[in-house]
């Protein structure tokens, strides 16, 4: 590429796991995840709140929206941001111990919830363009059809849900 001699170039995934279908090492690690934690397709997995329950989470919905629902790619990112953002917004701001994640399908939607036993709402906040933090809930504004927050009697849910394209 001219002007980038000398740089390394991002590698395509070409191997042979690729291409026969043998699972990946994330692939592994989710599995391990889904073992461990539960399906959140099946019902609620609990996870405890520390931050890197956060990529363990982010797996568990790239497999469950990716592998076992077979959903195109930009759906599969769009989600797995969006479960980052849920999912670091109750391990920061709720001090819980533990958080559930529960992803469900329905006809032409999915819906991903975070559950949590705080009862603070959430706030979608004017975000200014040198911000380096709040800008979660926008990105679930924005990317999301619908999102919300609905009130438990120990704590709160908050979804989002997105349109699946009929194929």
């Amino acid at each position: 590429m001219a002007g980038l001699e000398g740089m390394e170039q991002p590698q395509q995934r070409t191997g042979t796991a690729a291409v026969r279908g043998v699972p990946s090492v994330e692939d592994g690690l989710a599995l391990r995840a889904l073992d461990l934690f539960g399906n959140p397709a099946c019902g609620e997995a609990r996870l405890p709140s520390r931050p890197e329950s956060a990529a363990t989470a982010r797996r568990m919905a790239e497999f469950v929206v990716a592998r076992d629902w077979g959903l195109g790619p930009q759906l599969t990112e769009h989600t797995v941001l969006l479960v980052s953002e849920l999912v670091g917004n109750a391990v920061r701001h709720t001090g819980a111990r533990t958080f559930g994640l529960r992803m469900l399908r329905r006809r032409g939607w999915i819906r991903t919830e975070v559950r949590d036993p705080s009862r603070g709402l959430p706030c979608l906040m004017p975000v200014a363009e040198l911000d380096t933090s709040g800008r979660g809930l926008m990105l679930v504004d924005q990317l999301s059809q619908r999102w919300g927050v609905d009130l438990l009697p120990c704590g709160k849910t908050t979804w989002f849900e997105m349109r699946v394209p009929e194929n």
